[in-house]
């Protein structure tokens, strides 16, 4: 285990928890212009700059919540992402550019919710961003929960005029819609709550099939057509543990080749030329991201990129619709990287931006891949971040449980871990039973073990780490968020003996309620939550024992809840339930809620002020002194 015995200055706190300096660039379809977003007084707006004449524009001036996540709809227009608040009921907005007066009209429209520059203002409905459709200059595909909470209709919609025509009603089952290469709906995934359809619309006949139905434990997932739109690309663990891609036969309703597959884990992606109509990439994951590269053309740009950037990872994060000019985004475990504008013809590269600049990588922490064998006989692969210095044993320890829960932590840079490991705590992070990636029985391993075996995975790695000495088994903390909340809470009250304090953010603490509370899109997907966590009448008991506001009285360790007032996945009264199960007891709890957040802290001086408490509550619980505040020579 190689680790840096240096010790390293201490780093303000808002050097790690403040917005980018610049963050998701992207380049126009026609290469004229690059976007990016850039905070403004503490939000992040959305900027142009031409690449030729270096001109600079602001295309917004938002100031009640940061930009959620935006595309080009074409060379002319930009589409972005914006809620309220923090309640996930996303609003299309449409900017043109250059911006000059459409500028000065639409920072009225930002305040002014009728503004025809917000494309899905009704109340209450959530719409996505969905297709670019990179053969159409004038549509893309969006969705909304407009005339059904429950689903979303899809529609294209004009970015020149805003129109929007809806391509399908949905039914109340679809869940995903997937269109050809002419921008046409013909495969849709459709949802019992429980089994899983894939459906097709033939051409001709115009009529919708069902393909292949299975159980949700199964999952064929489409990706997109094939060039001549007559065989579909998907994900698929039909048959077998692990996700492979695969040709999928639609005439025959069957699997016609494996394009890629891992024995060890799923893959996650594919990648293509629009330009050459050629596959290019898949992508997967196991200490670190890995590629199976199918293009020479591709893989001979990557392994140039990689000789001129060093050992980092590397991205394609943008590209122009001739594939002239891309975007590309370099990361590490220990920095956030840059973004550089690339000609794989002319082979040059130009640096755009370094993300973070006033963060130097070399006194930031290793992250390292680790593995241990579960109580069961289960590997269970994770992170470990340790602080840089001379002491390597003994540290004190914050473990950092994943949301999701059916997610899984990765290799790269984490802010939060490299907070702690600043501060002089080992970070442990393990992917857990349930955790994606690692296969279909690994996922269902976790069915109904919320507070069990899940649990049990995370003690021990705990006991994993203690056992070879690198932790203090007297000064271990675990934090974590969304389900990482829950087992931050799960554990205080089911394994009281090993943590000395625990941090709770927007974290479930009673299952039943929890269950009873999902946001209304989620409903169809019901049946197979009550499958996954347990349903609130039929299995009451399990969910009552493993629900932790009802062990309170098992909580001997200091506790710390922060939450979103206007969280739609884990509601509020999740945290108020926790809390007054303390007060009953006679148990003050530190919690911090805040009315104009969800689903984890956006704004950010809230994200300031948690971690500011998160900082003081470790110091006093571990016994880790304050060192005294130093820069990184950068600010």
């Amino acid at each position: 285990m190689v680790t840096n015995t240096t010790e390293s200055p201490l780093i303000a706190l808002e050097d790690f928890f403040r917005n980018p300096l610049k963050s998701q660039y992207k380049i126009s379809p026609d290469g004229l212009f690059y976007s990016w977003l850039a905070p403004i007084d503490g939000r992040m707006n959305l900027f142009i700059q031409n690449i030729s004449t270096k001109e600079i524009t602001q295309l917004t001036t938002i100031s009640d919540r940061d930009i959620a996540g935006y595309m080009w709809g074409n060379s002319n227009t930009i589409l972005f992402l914006k809620d309220n608040g923090g309640d996930e009921n996303f609003v299309i907005y449409s900017v043109n550019t250059p911006a000059t007066s459409i500028a000065l009209q639409f920072e009225a429209s930002i305040n002014d919710t009728g503004s025809a520059n917000a494309l899905t203002p009704a109340s209450g409905v959530r719409a996505n961003l969905v297709d670019d459709l990179p053969n159409d200059d004038d549509h893309v595909l969006i969705e909304t929960n407009e005339r059904d909470p429950t689903v979303f209709d899809p529609y294209l919609l004009n970015v020149n005029t805003g129109e929007r025509k809806m391509l399908e009603e949905n039914p109340g089952n679809v869940s995903g819609w997937t269109m050809d290469h002419k921008g046409r709906i013909r495969v849709a995934t459709s949802t019992d709550g429980v089994n899983t359809s894939l459906l097709y619309k033939n051409d001709d006949s115009g009529k919708w099939e069902t393909l292949v139905t299975t159980k949700f434990t199964e999952t064929i997932q489409p990706l997109f057509f094939t060039f001549d739109n007559q065989n579909l690309f998907c994900l698929s663990n039909i048959g077998r543990d692990k996700l492979a891609v695969v040709e999928y036969n639609l005439k025959k309703k069957a699997e016609a080749t494996i394009v890629f597959e891992n024995a060890e884990v799923d893959a996650e992606g594919l990648t293509y030329s629009n330009l050459r109509k050629t596959l290019t990439a898949v992508s997967y994951i196991k200490d670190k991201r890995e590629f199976k590269f199918i293009d020479k053309q591709q893989e001979e740009n990557y392994n140039y990129l990689k000789t001129q950037l060093g050992d980092y990872e590397i991205s394609f994060s943008s590209k122009t619709k001739d594939e002239s000019t891309y975007i590309v985004r370099t990361y590490s475990d220990r920095s956030l990287g840059a973004y550089y504008l690339f000609s794989p013809e002319k082979k040059q590269l130009e640096l755009i931006e370094e993300v973070s600049p006033w963060i130097t990588e070399k006194v930031m922490c290793r992250m390292l891949p680790i593995s241990f064998t579960s109580r069961d006989g289960l590997a269970i692969h994770g992170y470990l971040t340790l602080p840089n210095g001379p002491v390597q044993q003994n540290l004190p320890l914050v473990v950092n449980p994943h949301g999701g829960p059916w997610a899984r932590d990765q290799w790269g840079y984490n802010a939060e871990v490299q907070f702690l490991a600043n501060r002089g705590y080992a970070v442990l992070q393990i992917n857990y039973r349930g955790s994606t990636g690692y296969g279909k029985q690994f996922w269902m391993s976790s069915f109904k073990q919320w507070g069990k075996t899940m649990q049990d995975d995370i003690t021990d790695g705990v006991k994993y780490i203690t056992s070879q000495k690198i932790a203090d088994p007297e000064r271990v903390a675990i934090y974590g968020a969304s389900y990482g909340g829950y087992a931050t809470l799960a554990g205080l009250a089911f394994t009281p003996d090993l943590y000395a304090c625990g941090i709770d953010y927007v974290g479930v603490s009673n299952l039943i309620s929890f269950m009873n509370t999902i946001p209304p899109y989620w409903k169809p997907y019901l049946e197979m939550m009550y499958e996954m966590v347990g349903d609130p009448e039929k299995d009451k008991k399990l969910l009552e024992a493993a629900s932790p506001m009802m062990h309170a009285d098992k909580i001997t360790a200091p506790l710390l809840v922060a939450q979103g007032a206007k969280d739609p996945r884990v509601n509020v009264e999740e945290s108020n339930q926790m809390i007054e199960a303390m007060k009953k007891r006679g148990v003050n709890v530190e919690y911090i809620l805040e009315p104009e957040e969800g689903h984890g802290f956006q704004n950010e001086e809230n994200r300031f002020k948690f971690y500011r408490s998160m900082e003081k509550f470790l110091e006093t619980h571990l016994g880790v002194s304050a060192k005294k505040m130093k820069t990184n020579g950068k600010g």
